[in-house]
């Protein structure tokens, strides 16, 4: 399932969701590169 995220202020990024950590904050896979941010609501 595809999920954006933010990073930042500014920079979004949308990827395979991976995981939920547990300060609230979401993991994303792009390619081999996992990124951890702030979910966007729909």
């Amino acid at each position: 399932m595809l999920r954006t995220i933010l990073i930042g202020s500014s920079v979004s990024i949308q990827g395979v969701f991976e995981r939920q950590l547990e300060c609230g904050r979401i993991l994303v896979r792009v390619g081999d590169t996992l990124f951890a941010g702030r979910p966007v609501s729909a």
